[in-house]
C-alpha cells in the first residue's frame, strides 16, 4: 500500500497495471481514486468513463490507451494483484505512444505489471491532437474533458470516405450540418477553406435552411434565393432512362430504342461538332443531346405505319402529326385479309412502351428531368446550354457547398435519379483528373443523406454501383463520400466497409450496432456498447480521420443554422386554439405533388418603394 500512498499525491494517478494481454491492459484503481469529476489544473475530467483516455509513462515515452470497460469485484484474482483491495478495475486498449512529444499510432513496447496509470490531461491530449496542426477541423469537445476540442483530419475524412450513423432523433442531421459548417466556416472570409467543394444530396429538404449562407441550393420546387433543379435526361445512363420511360425493355425492343438514340447522338454531333468528340468514339451513353420527342415520334411512326399497293410499299400516311406536340402521324387503318392497307411487317411491337414514354413526357411532375429548360434539346438535338453550365452550378459555384434538394422528386424515380446524378459528377471528375477543375486539383466531397434508401443491399442499381466505384477508386481521383443513414444494417456492406471514418451516434437496434462493430478491432468493440445510451448530439468518432477513437459532444450550430429535422411539438400544437382550416389546400398540394402549391395565385406584384420626401 506504500506505493499507492506515494502516488496518490499525484492528482492524475488512477492505479496500477495488473495484467497485459496483447493490446489489452487490466488496471486496478487506487483507493484514493473516486469516480466522477476530477479538477486538475483548473480543468474538469471525468474518471472511469468508457472511451476516456489514460496515459502509462514508460520513462522517456508515454503509452496511451482508451478505456473500453469498467467494473468492480469482477477482476480475476491472482498473486500479482492480491494486495489490492479496492475491487475496482478498468480494461484499457493500447492505441499509441508519444516519443519526444510526437504521437504515433501503434506501440513499440508493452507496459509492465505495476506500472502507474494516469488520467490523460489536456497537455497530453494536445500532443496527440496537435493544436496547431494544419488540416484539422474542430467538430466538438471530448465528453471526458469538455475543455478539449475534438478534431478530425480533413484529408482522411474526404479521401478515405466516412459514415455518419445514428437512429432517428440522435442528432444525425445536426452533426452533418455542424461538420460541414466547421469545414466551411471561414470559406467566405480570410483563412478557412475557400476552395472547399461539397455536393449534398438532400432527400428530405432539411439542410437548405441550415446551410443557406454557405450553400447554393437547387430544388425541384425552389423557394426564394434557390435555383431550379434541372437534370438533362440525355446525360443519364441510357439503360436507367429507358427503365424509367418504358417500364423496362430487353432484346430487340431495347435495341430499337438504343439504335435510334445512337443515330440521333451521332447526327447531333455532326451538326454541332462537340469539342473532344470523335465520331468513331460515340456510344449510346456518350453525353450528347438528343430529342426524346423525336425518338418517340420516329419509333411510333415506324410501328403504326400501313402500306398499300401491289408491292405493299406505298405509304398511306395522310397526317404528318407533330413531334414537338407529341401528336403521332395518321395512317389509313389496315384491313383484314388480302386487301390493303397492310401493317408494317417489320414493326418491333413496342406500342405499349411508346405510349408510356408519351405519358411520361406529358407528366408535369417529371419536367425537371424530361423538359430541363435550357438543356432541353430541340428536334435536331441542339440545346441553349451544355453540360459545362450544369457542372459549373453543381460543383463550381461561388459557395463551397451545393445542395441538391430532392424532396420534391417523385419516389418512383428517386433511386434512378440519385444514381444518375452521382454518375454525372463522378464521370466528369474522373475524365478531367489532369485538369485544374478535376478532383485531384480540387477534391469533391459527396454527402448522401438517407443512404439506405438507394444504397440498400437488396437494390443493385446505378446508385449502388456508382457509390461502390467511388468508395473503391474515388481516393485516387479526388472524390470522397460521406454516407449518412439511420439504418446502417440496410446499407450495402461493401460501401460501408470502405468508409475509413465513422461518426456513430445513438443506435438502439442490435443489427445496426453489429454492422459498425464489425469494422473495429476486437479490443475496441467494447467502445460501441455505449451507443444505446449516448446523449443527443454525442458520438463515438473513430477511424482514419481521428488519431484516437473518441467520445465527443458535437458542437451545436446556432438555432437559425440547425436543420429542419426536429420532431413535431405535439403537446404545444395540440394545446393551442383551433384554427380555421382549408383542406382544399391539402388536395392542391397532393395533386400538384408540391408542398407549397396554392389553390389561388395571389398574383402579388412587388415594386420598389421610393420615398418622394427625400430631395435629390
Amino acid at each position: 500500500m506504500g506505493l499507492y500512498r506515494m502516488l496518490s499525491r499525484d492528482p492524475t494517478f488512477l492505479g496500477e497495471v495488473a495484467s497485459v494481454s496483447g493490446s489489452s491492459v487490466s488496471v486496478h484503481l487506487a483507493p484514493s481514486v473516486a469516480s466522477g469529476l476530477s479538477i486538475i489544473e483548473g480543468r474538469a475530467y471525468r474518471i472511469g468513463q468508457v472511451a476516456s483516455f489514460v496515459r502509462i509513462p514508460q520513462g522517456y515515452q508515454d503509452l496511451f490507451g482508451v478505456v473500453s470497460e469498467v467494473g468492480a469485484d469482477a477482476a480475476p484474482k491472482s498473486a500479482d494483484n492480491a494486495h489490492i483491495d479496492t475491487g475496482r478495475w478498468m480494461r484499457v486498449q493500447l492505441i499509441g505512444e508519444s516519443i519526444g512529444g510526437e504521437f504515433e499510432r501503434g506501440i513499440s513496447q508493452y507496459p509492465n505489471i505495476g506500472d502507474s496509470v494516469h488520467i490523460t490531461t489536456e497537455g497530453s491530449l494536445a500532443r496527440i491532437y496537435g493544436e496547431s496542426e494544419f488540416g484539422h477541423v474542430v467538430v466538438g469537445t471530448l465528453s471526458s474533458a469538455e475543455s478539449i476540442p475534438a478534431k478530425v483530419a480533413l484529408d482522411e475524412l474526404v479521401t478515405r470516405h466516412s459514415a455518419v450513423l445514428g437512429s432517428t432523433g440522435s442528432g444525425k442531421s445536426t452533426t452533418v450540418a455542424s461538420l460541414l459548417r466547421s469545414i466551411t466556416a471561414s470559406a467566405n472570409g480570410g483563412g478557412g477553406h475557400p476552395s472547399a467543394r461539397i455536393l449534398m444530396l438532400d432527400i428530405h429538404g432539411e439542410y437548405s435552411f441550415a446551410l443557406s449562407d454557405v450553400a447554393t441550393v437547387f430544388s425541384v420546387d425552389p423557394q426564394r434565393d434557390e435555383q431550379r433543379l434541372l437534370i438533362p435526361y440525355w446525360a443519364l445512363d441510357v439503360a436507367e432512362l429507358l427503365g424509367f420511360l418504358t417500364g423496362g425493355v430487353d432484346g430487340p425492343r431495347e435495341t430499337a430504342f438504343t439504335d435510334k438514340i445512337f443515330r440521333q447522338k451521332r447526327d447531333a454531333h455532326l451538326n454541332s461538332k462537340f469539342a473532344g468528340v470523335d465520331e468513331s468514339s460515340i456510344t449510346v451513353d456518350t453525353p450528347i443531346p438528343y430529342s426524346l420527342k423525336r425518338l418517340w415520334y420516329d419509333l411510333v411512326d415506324f410501328e403504326i405505319a400501313t402500306f398499300d399497293g401491289p408491292e405493299r410499299d406505298k405509304s398511306t400516311k395522310f397526317d404528318e402529326g407533330d413531334p414537338d406536340k407529341l401528336i403521332a402521324p395518321k395512317y389509313r387503318p389496315h384491313a383484314i385479309g388480302s386487301k390493303g392497307p397492310f401493317i408494317n411487317q417489320q414493326a418491333i411491337g413496342i406500342r405499349r412502351q411508346l405510349d408510356l414514354v408519351r405519358s411520361r413526357l406529358l407528366d408535369r411532375r417529371y419536367d425537371f428531368l424530361l423538359h430541363p429548360g435550357p438543356w432541353e434539346p430541340d428536334l435536331d438535338g441542339r440545346t441553349v446550354l451544355d453540360l459545362d453550365a450544369l457542372l459549373a452550378g453543381w460543383i463550381g459555384g461561388e459557395k463551397p457547398i451545393t445542395i441538391l434538394d430532392l424532396s420534391g422528386v417523385p419516389s418512383g424515380v428517386l433511386e434512378r435519379l440519385v444514381g444518375s446524378i452521382l454518375k454525372i459528377v463522378y464521370e466528369s471528375l474522373f475524365w478531367s483528373r489532369e485538369k485544374s477543375e478535376g478532383g485531384i486539383a480540387r477534391p469533391l466531397l459527396v454527402v448522401m443523406e438517407e443512404a439506405h434508401r438507394y444504397l440498400s443491399r437488396e437494390k443493385a442499381g446505378l446508385a449502388s454501383d456508382t457509390v461502390q466505384r467511388i468508395a473503391k477508386e474515388g481516393r485516387k481521383y479526388g472524390v470522397g463520400a460521406m454516407v449518412v443513414s439511420q439504418r446502417p444494417s440496410e446499407v450495402d456492406e461493401t460501401i460501408l466497409s470502405q468508409c475509413g471514418t465513422y461518426f456513430a451516434l445513438r443506435l438502439s437496434n442490435p443489427a445496426d450496432r453489429a454492422r459498425i462493430q464489425g469494422t473495429l478491432p476486437d479490443g475496441l468493440v467494447g467502445l460501441l456498447e455505449v451507443l444505446p445510451v449516448l446523449r443527443t448530439g454525442e458520438a463515438i468518432v473513430m477511424g482514419e480521420a481521428a488519431k484516437l477513437p473518441m467520445r465527443c459532444r458535437i458542437t451545436l450550430p446556432e438555432k437559425e443554422h440547425q436543420p429542419r429535422s426536429n420532431d413535431p411539438e405535439v403537446s404545444k400544437q395540440w394545446s393551442i386554439s383551433r384554427r380555421q382550416e382549408g383542406y382544399d389546400r391539402v388536395v392542391a398540394s397532393w395533386r400538384a405533388q408540391r408542398p407549397r402549391a396554392v389553390v389561388q395565385d395571389a398574383g402579388i406584384i412587388r415594386k420598389p418603394v421610393v420615398d418622394e420626401s427625400v430631395d435629390d
